[in-house]
């Protein structure tokens, strides 16, 4: 099963190259890029960068170029305090971006960018246990003054790249497996690794880690 996978924010692919160091790096068009064989699977890595924009284009390339029979996201997120614990895993079943502001109208933009991933081909039961459920993307960190409204919308976390990945993927028939480990906790009143970076990037290495550790398993079980 040919597989990509991509890894988003600086961050996350520091940890994978720290991890990972005999890796030899490569370019593509959008960053670097590596082939690495993990327990028996051969992977084609890419560093996507972070955001709606490079997340879209990353996928839309790796679709064109690679024409894998799998796409794979790992990464990190923030979740809302209250509804999942630090180190969970979220398996994404859908995605809705939020920050779109249309004043002219009620188009429902919000409703057109939303995406549900159909994941019937993976294992079941799963090889790891997961959360399964909403993940709100935006261009920027999660605003504790959004939370209650995210929440009421179902949301459990929220990222910068998911809802373009899922949305790029859909309109290309294409399958995607977003596995998202709980990295921080936002609240309606703050984020705890708002203005404590090394924080985060000591997290994003343990979750990156525990990713890449399970995902032997989860391509084991995928049904071809």
């Amino acid at each position: 099963m040919k597989t990509s996978v991509i890894i988003s924010a600086i961050a996350e692919w520091i940890a994978v190259k720290e991890m990972y160091p005999q890796l030899k790096i490569a370019q593509s068009p959008y960053g670097e890029t590596a082939d690495l064989n993990l327990k028996g699977w051969d992977l084609k890595l890419y560093h996507g960068g972070w955001g709606k924009i490079s997340s879209a284009g990353i996928i839309q390339y790796i679709i064109d170029h690679d024409k894998p029979d799998l796409i794979v996201n790992l990464g990190t997120c923030g979740g809302f305090e209250g509804v999942v614990e630090v180190g969970d895993v979220i398996l994404v079943e859908r995605t809705y971006v939020y920050d779109i502001v249309e004043l002219m109208g009620d188009l429902n933009i919000l409703e057109l960018y939303a995406s549900t991933l159909d994941l019937s081909w993976l294992p079941d039961p799963q090889p790891h246990p997961t959360r399964r459920g909403l993940i709100a993307s935006a261009d920027g960190d999660l605003p504790p003054e959004k939370i209650a409204h995210l929440k009421s919308k179902g949301a459990i976390a929220g990222d910068w790249e998911s809802g373009a990945l899922a949305w790029v993927a859909k309109r290309n028939n294409a399958r995607l497996l977003i596995l998202r480990g709980v990295s921080d906790l936002v609240s309606e009143h703050a984020g705890e690794v708002y203005n404590n970076l090394s924080m985060f990037e000591e997290r994003a290495k343990d979750v990156m880690k525990k990713l890449f550790e399970q995902l032997p398993d989860w391509l084991d079980g995928i049904k071809k």
